[in-house]
């Protein structure tokens, strides 16, 4: 009896290219990530008019925020948008320049490669191009002092001023530039010349920079906080909204009663006992605030809950509490004020006390109120 023969599965639905086919498919999807994003360039730019995968309905002539929109299932396109993402983290702008530069490259090597020339002749002959290309850009670079306003302001203009209407444009571009100097000052540390280059400024954007949006307003009351901003009220509406030279604790536990972490039942039989239960929260609740209370906070900001009682022996030493105060926030908080964030009560040092913010106060933004903290 012969051997049975081998049944090879294969999957049908994927195509293989090779060659030529290959090449003129990769080519031909970069072009076309090239060319949606093509009118977004330039001064006479138009909006893009996006829907989301919600419902949601997005407008912007930003190439990377296009892109990062679309979905698209062939490699080539997809190495496109990856280079749109990582220009965006490397340099923070010049996403739309890159797409279509990178687009007309490989449109030039078409003919090229129609005339038989390999592709890796091709390669070299554009990494000579951009060794000269580098050479020729330093030979017609200008030096720009960072310190100078009007310098400044008129490189910004080059890259924002087509993101914005003439009317709002000034208004952005001094806003950029006071936003870049407050993060390259926070680092007491960093050397600052009038050379960023050679000094080794680092403005880290993404770290120590947010885009706060209020509903309400107008654009003209944008401005640039150089401290940390919390959409949070008081806890209590006779606390302080409004202190100077603030001592702040920051906590990671809740001010209330700690209750059992299994179920519990407890049966009364006098009212001596319930009176007596009541006793023994309301001594734990105080316990914790006399431990805080020991170190003269005037502030103190926790990620948790807490109690009318904890709100109560705050308010009667003075002190103003907010509450759940997201993760991120307490650790911006921390690294502007100084203070360290603590996990227990018990666990609290002096050296864990916030002294480094010049002004704290609550004000009505909008339609909400708001928080800000100014070192």
């Amino acid at each position: 009896m012969s051997a049975q023969q081998p049944v090879f599965v294969v999957n049908t639905g994927p195509e293989r290219h090779s060659g030529r086919k290959a090449q003129a498919s990769n080519i031909g999807a970069a072009k076309t990530v090239a060319d949606v994003i093509r009118t977004c360039l330039g001064p006479k730019s138009m909006l893009k008019m996006i829907l989301d995968p919600m419902g949601g309905i997005l407008l912007t002539n930003d190439g990377h925020a296009i892109l990062r929109e679309i979905e698209v299932a062939h490699p080539a396109a997809k190495s496109m948008i990856e280079l749109s993402r990582a220009q965006d983290e490397e340099v923070g702008d010049g996403t739309t320049s890159v797409i279509i530069l990178a687009g007309e490259v490989l449109a030039y090597s078409m003919p090229l490669l129609e005339r038989n020339l390999h592709p890796v002749v091709i390669i070299s002959a554009y990494k000579k191009a951009l060794t000269r290309a580098l050479q020729i850009i330093e030979s017609i670079s200008i030096p720009v002092n960072t310190e100078k306003d009007d310098e400044m302001l008129a490189i910004i203009r080059t890259s924002i001023g087509t993101k914005f209407v003439s009317r709002w444009s000034e208004l952005m571009c001094r806003l950029a530039l006071k936003a870049v100097r407050t993060v390259a000052s926070i680092d007491p540390t960093v050397q600052r010349s009038v050379d960023s280059l050679s000094s080794g400024v680092t403005v880290d954007l993404k770290r120590y920079a947010r885009v706060e949006k209020v509903p309400g307003g107008e654009i003209e009351n944008s401005c640039v906080l150089d401290g940390v901003m919390l959409n949070k009220d008081v806890t209590h509406p006779k606390m302080r909204r409004r202190i100077e030279n603030p001592r702040i604790i920051l906590l990671d536990c809740s001010l209330e009663y700690k209750k059992g972490e299994s179920q519990t039942n407890i049966e009364i039989t006098r009212e001596e006992d319930w009176s007596k239960i009541l006793e023994i929260e309301e001594q734990q609740v105080k316990q914790m605030c006399d431990k805080i209370l020991e170190f003269q906070p005037d502030l103190v900001f926790t990620e948790k809950g807490v109690s009318d009682l904890a709100q109560h022996f705050l308010l009667k030493a003075n002190v103003t509490c907010i509450r759940r105060v997201r993760k991120s926030d307490n650790n911006r908080i921390a690294r502007a004020t100084g203070a360290q964030i603590v996990n227990r009560v018990d666990d609290l040092r002096d050296t864990d006390v916030g002294t480094r913010c010049g002004l704290f106060h609550v004000e009505k933004l909008g339609d909400e109120y708001v928080n800000i903290s100014k070192t």
